[in-house]
Parts: structure tokens; sequence; C-alpha cells
């Protein structure tokens, strides 16, 4: 398990192996589209990978593919629980977010991608990239290059 703070100065914990005592509410979906990242414009918050909170009566995973189709399209092909983290909040309770990588057969084009502008692909470098200000606070911490670890080792990316 890896710990780590965010920007908020949250302490992380993040977990490839186990699951945590409390329910995952919330989900991230790491995307790949015809060999491209998959991210979507968040109209606040900058690029990221689609996610969000899980609705009533919904599976964990079915969150995912929701929230992929609604924030860029993306009609998963192939989905893959990757962990999950648990991000012990100070201005709330601790939430848990499970981590999915998905590969995406085609994206269609929506009139409205709700609180995001819709698709952005990104090429291999996407970890050289985080850094700059275009980028959400979400893609800014530890969670993000060890969940691309987690996929090159099981041979899904390379």
């Amino acid at each position: 398990m890896k710990e780590f703070y965010d920007i908020y100065n949250n302490k992380v914990f993040l977990t490839f192996n186990t699951s945590f005592q409390i329910e995952a509410c919330h989900v991230l979906v790491i995307c790949r589209y015809q060999d491209r990242w998959l991210l979507t414009k968040h109209s606040k918050r900058g690029l990221e990978f689609p996610g969000g909170k899980r609705e009533s009566g919904e599976t964990i995973e079915e969150a995912a593919r929701r929230e992929v189709a609604e924030e860029t399209g993306g009609i998963v092909r192939t989905i893959m629980y990757l962990g999950e983290y648990l991000v012990e909040d100070k201005l709330s309770r601790p939430f848990v977010k499970a981590i999915y990588y998905a590969e995406i057969s085609s994206l269609e084009a929506k009139d409205d991608y709700l609180e995001t502008n819709g698709p952005v692909l990104i090429g291999a470098d996407l970890i050289s990239r985080l850094h700059q200000p275009e980028y959400s606070f979400i893609m800014k911490d530890e969670v993000i290059p060890a969940a691309i670890s987690k996929i090159v080792e099981l041979g899904l990316y390379k």
C-alpha cells in the first residue's frame, strides 16, 4: 500500500492488492482509445480522466461505464478493476475511489458532456505533461502514475 498527501494535504492510501472496509462510492477510469489516452476537460478543474460518483442502484463498474460515456462519449469495449484509493478528507468523511482501466471502442459525439467539455486525446507522453497548469489537481498526485505503471505491469499497455 502506498501512502501520500494530496494537494489539499489529505492523507491518501492507494492499493492495487486489497480493498478498504469503506465501500467505493467514486470511480476514476484510466481510458485508452486508438493508442492514446482518453481524458476529458472538466469545466473548472481542467484535463483529467473521466470519473465521478456512483448513483443509487448502480454497481461501481456501471458507474465507471456511465461516467466515461457521459464525460467523453466513449463506448467501453473492455474494463478492468485495478485498485482503489482512500482519501482522508479533512472537510468531510473519508471516501474511497475505485480505479478502472478501460479500452474504448468508439467515441460518440454528444450535445452535452455534462460538467465537461468532452473528449481529449493525449499521446504516450502523458506522464511528462501532468505538471502543466491545464491538468486537473486530480492528475497531479501519485495515483495516475502508479495506476499507469500497474497497467504496464499487467501488460495492458506498453
